[in-house]
């Protein structure tokens, strides 16, 4: 704030100093509090003055920029060091939770009070010892459950293992592709009311079944779980960091002293940590960027309308953005559903988030047929497709995009959250267009491998050459040119020999 960008500019032209170093701060900071959610009413002053001016709400509100309902956020600069980077000022305590995004955008180290921590160089690691503490101190169905999971997600994966391979073509050439894992991935691990341990499982088990050679875990500090830290240790992690939000995605990304960089980064995360994902994307790989998650259900005329219900809130309970969607041919069973969705709501838990979701994104496409629901589902491209129909396996050829296709009652789209053993990080909102579950192949890669000799050169360098030349590359044509100069005195002289 303001939201003038003419007023703006008349506080960057009349009262900043090294001006293109504050936009370029600015412009991160308002980002961040845009995406934060706390844009509209806070007033950003960047001074140099020690902090007076913070205080002085008479001149602020005599230029226009400060009304008695505003936050005030303060960015303190050393006078002697214009160019630096600033301490953050709140003046408000009730501000405290903007710190961290504050903090953040402008480069500055977050405040011990904010995460509740204090971590050092020696602290931030978890050691193994606690991961197998954790581990050992879950119930014993919880971890056998755990155990099992990760043994179904391993199998299913082993399955996905690619090698290498040459072949000699006719030529005489020798071609293929040499497969490798990549050297280290990071994985980010979520705290708070999006800990689930199936998900530590789910990125982390592809990666040690394609022999990534370590594994990185970050989750923000004093809030993983025990399931989750015993999940890590189960899957095999090799080192697990207390670090949370986009810093932790930037540590992976470009290294730090304490945390090594990586080469891909997975894992889910809120708003911040997609954003992060998104924008160091190119230094590293990253997973994909998730959206709000999805079910459609197709069903027909003899589906129970309570299964139908029940998966479609097993989706709503995920996030008040959460789509739910019934496409079938019975309005009688459009109709029992809904019902049936009112009655199942007031047992939930999660009931509240699940109404918000239903109200926003749950809906019921009645169709002509069958194959037009199955034709609606193709456009909408689910990132969850359940087929609750008879037989559905004849459907199944008619099914062009859906990141998961779940057949039949007895499939419900949990069964594959958890321990099926297909992935359940999936495309979302449309991208099962063109997009593919994680797996074996994300963490992979592919490297053509090419062997000739004089022979092939003889045989297919000239029409190398004039492919060259045709694209106006002479150095390219004249560097198989040489090699086939070289290959016929090297003929030449055999016969001279013999």
């Amino acid at each position: 704030a303001p939201r003038d960008p003419a007023k703006l500019a008349r506080i960057r032209a009349q009262y900043y100093g090294n001006v293109s170093h504050v936009d370029h701060e600015l412009g991160r900071l308002w980002a961040a509090l845009r995406e934060s959610g706390a844009w509209e009413r806070t007033l950003i002053v960047v001074t140099a003055d020690h902090g007076e001016m913070l205080g002085d709400h008479g001149f602020l509100q005599k230029l226009g920029y400060w009304e008695p309902s505003y936050r005030i956020v303060g960015i303190v600069r050393d006078p002697a060091h214009p160019g630096g980077h600033g301490r953050v000022v709140d003046e408000f305590t009730e501000n405290v939770d903007l710190m961290p995004t504050i903090c953040t955008a402008i480069g500055e180290p977050v405040p011990a009070q904010c995460d509740g921590v204090a971590l050092t160089p020696r602290t931030v690691e978890v050691p193994r010892e606690e991961l197998a503490a954790a581990a050992a101190s879950l119930p014993p169905a919880v971890r056998s459950a755990l155990r099992l999971a990760a043994r179904r997600v391993t199998a299913f994966h082993r399955r996905q293992r690619q090698g290498s391979w040459m072949f000699r073509d006719a030529t005489g050439a020798r071609l293929g592709q040499q497969v490798r894992a990549l050297d280290r991935v990071g994985v980010y691990v979520p705290g708070g009311t999006a800990a689930y341990p199936s998900s530590v499982l789910m990125n982390v088990i592809p990666a040690k079944v394609a022999g990534v050679g370590e594994v990185i875990g970050v989750t923000p500090p004093g809030r993983a779980s025990a399931e989750v830290l015993a999940a890590a240790h189960i899957a095999g992690i090799d080192r697990l960091f207390r670090v949370g939000g986009a810093q932790a995605v930037g540590a992976l990304a470009y290294g730090t002293r304490s945390i090594p960089r990586v080469d891909k980064i997975c894992g889910p995360g809120n708003i911040f940590v997609a954003t992060a994902k998104r924008l160091v994307f190119g230094a590293v790989d990253i997973d994909m960027i998730a959206g709000p998650s999805e079910v459609l259900i197709v069903a027909d005329g003899r589906a129970r309308p309570d299964f139908v219900a029940a998966d479609m809130l097993s989706q709503a309970e995920h996030d008040p953005l959460a789509a739910a969607i019934l496409v079938t041919p019975s309005a009688t069973l459009a109709e029992r559903v809904r019902r049936a969705l009112q009655h199942q709501l007031g047992e939930l838990d999660r009931q509240a988030i699940a109404r918000r979701a239903l109200a926003r994104y749950g809906t019921a496409f009645v169709t002509a047929s069958l194959a037009e629901a199955i034709e609606i589902a193709n456009r909408i491209a689910p990132e969850h497709l359940e087929l609750a129909v008879h037989d559905p396996e004849r459907w199944l050829p008619a099914v062009r995009h859906a990141g998961a296709i779940f057949l039949g009652e007895y499939a419900p789209e949990p069964f594959g959250d958890y321990l099926a053993g297909p992935n359940h990080v999936l495309p979302t909102g449309g991208s099962a267009r063109f997009s593919s579950p994680l797996g074996v192949y994300d963490f992979i890669k592919r490297s053509s491998v090419i062997a000739a000799g004089p022979r092939t050169i003889a045989k297919l360098g000239p029409a190398v050459a004039r492919l060259a030349r045709l694209e106006g590359l002479d150095a390219h044509a004249r560097a198989v040119e040489r090699r086939l100069g070289d290959g016929t005195r090297r003929k030449a002289g055999t016969r001279r020999k013999a």
